[in-house]
């Protein structure tokens, strides 16, 4: 999938739980870790918004494209 999500990468950079970082943002670990691992195939903006309040962050830190083709 060319957009890759960095979740895991801003978590570790706040020392933050998967746990922890979905009750604040208000989704199941579950679907965390369909984000994490790549699996979703959409986001909400409200949901992208709740992660970079809870992280500080811009939604380009959590999100990247990746050329498949390179």
């Amino acid at each position: 999938m060319p957009i890759v999500v960095r979740i895991d990468v801003e978590l570790a950079k706040r020392k933050m739980s998967v746990g922890e970082f979905a009750e604040l943002v208000g989704l199941t670990p579950a679907n965390v870790a369909v984000l994490k691992n790549g699996r979703a195939k959409a986001v909400r903006f409200s949901t992208l918004e709740a992660m970079c309040r809870v992280l500080e962050c811009q939604p380009g830190d959590l999100l990247e494209w990746v050329d498949e083709e390179a």
